[in-house]
């Protein structure tokens, strides 16, 4: 019950987090955006994630999980909506930045729900199994974004996304439990919360929790790049409105499966082996993103591309939630989300940035890859540090 309902929200999250980057192109021309504003357009939810993921963590440590993302869901739903009734820029942009803080704060809880749902020998699948949902989601709202074929139809993605959580809502209230784990290492809920630097950096989690970040940090540099950029820059190569959306599509289904089969792998090999290979993967997928000629070599690309990224950060998540004990593993997860959040509104920007200056899209990709690399090292070093034992 726990993961299809953290599988559910998921969803709905991936679906909001992806339709800006579906709507941008129809937003463009009905606002008259510039390609620096549109970078902003799409840094301003994610720039609302990293509040948001920090109090929504370190709330959860307070009051449980349940009852934070509960509240998260009803924030992000009802300013989606509100996305679609914006008519101006900086109204997008308000709106955005608000809608990201829901966003941030049901991330940290999905996180600690689903790995305190199952035995640590399960933990990485449980976490996978709860975030391919985010990836799916794109792959719902990139559907959306091609059968609404009127420039103004591009709000249609917000109203879907935003009447979701909302519908969701009674159905967490009555179904959806809170974490046991939780319950009895907080004695239900009535232990103080520990300060939040010993939690960060207390009992030698210090080398742990900046290993953490760093691999957040630049993995999410390049997973939100994609997400917010790869229908824009598909379209720069000639793409038709169909076949970008398909591509998009690829990209997140890739990153579904790879999310599945990367986490199933996590708890069955070591650990180095399946890290190594993950990052070796997104290296060359998004080498071959960077030139593939075509719509077909593309959406290969794409596909791998997804299958690497986005599987190996749902691999980082369930890194983090196995480095904190439970009393501190919402403000520990939320603290490493917060960060990488910091790379998931640089990725935009800085693309929209090269893109302003006139480089071309197979440069602005290539340039992920020197990130990636920083990366791989700070998670492979991660991996060969000592977890919390409860």
């Amino acid at each position: 019950m726990t993961l299809g309902l953290c599988f559910a929200i998921a969803l709905l999250e991936g679906l909001d987090l992806q339709s800006v980057g579906v709507a941008a192109p129809r937003m463009a021309r009905e606002f008259g955006l510039s390609v620096a504003q549109m970078g902003l357009a799409f840094s301003a939810g994610t720039f609302g994630l990293l509040p948001g993921a920090m109090f929504g963590g370190r709330l959860a440590d307070r009051i449980g999980r349940k009852r934070v993302l509960i509240l998260s869901a009803c924030v992000f739903g009802l300013l989606s909506i509100c996305t679609a009734l914006v008519s101006s820029f900086s109204a997008l942009v308000l709106v955005r930045v608000l809608t990201g803080i829901g966003l941030g704060g049901a991330l940290p809880n999905l996180i600690a729900l689903s790995s305190e749902a199952v035995s640590s020998r399960a933990r990485n699948t449980a976490v996978s199994v709860m975030y391919c949902g985010i990836p799916f989601g794109g792959v719902i709202a990139s559907i959306i974004g091609i059968v609404s074929v009127g420039d103004t139809d591009w709000r249609h993605i917000f109203y879907v996304g935003g009447a979701g959580p909302l519908i969701l809502v009674p159905l967490l209230f009555a179904c959806l439990p809170e974490s046991k784990a939780f319950r009895k290492a907080s004695h239900g809920g009535s232990a103080k919360a520990a300060p939040v630097g010993e939690v960060l950096f207390g009992a030698s989690r210090g080398l742990s929790t900046l290993q953490i970040w760093v691999s957040y940090f630049c993995t999410l540099i390049v997973l939100y790049f994609l997400l917010n950029w790869l229908p824009s820059l598909m379209a720069a190569r000639g793409l038709s409105r169909p076949e970008v959306g398909y591509v998009q599509i690829f990209f997140n289904v890739g990153g579904g499966l790879g999310a599945l089969c990367i986490g199933m792998l996590m708890d069955r090999l070591r650990g180095g082996a399946v890290v190594s290979g993950m990052y070796i993967g997104v290296i060359a997928s998004l080498a071959a993103l960077s030139v593939a000629p075509g719509f077909g070599a593309l959406a290969a690309s794409a596909f791998f591309a997804g299958m690497f990224v986005i599987g190996g950060q749902s691999v980082l998540y369930a890194l983090s939630a196995a480095f904190y004990p439970t009393t501190m593993r919402g403000t520990g997860v939320g603290a490493a989300v917060a960060v990488g959040r910091v790379g998931s509104v640089v990725g935009p920007l800085a693309a929209g940035q090269l893109l302003a200056m006139g480089r071309s899209s197979s440069v602005v990709i290539g340039a992920s890859i020197p990130v990636t690399l920083i990366a791989a090292v700070a998670a492979l070093l991660l991996i060969r540090r000592p977890r919390a034992t409860d």
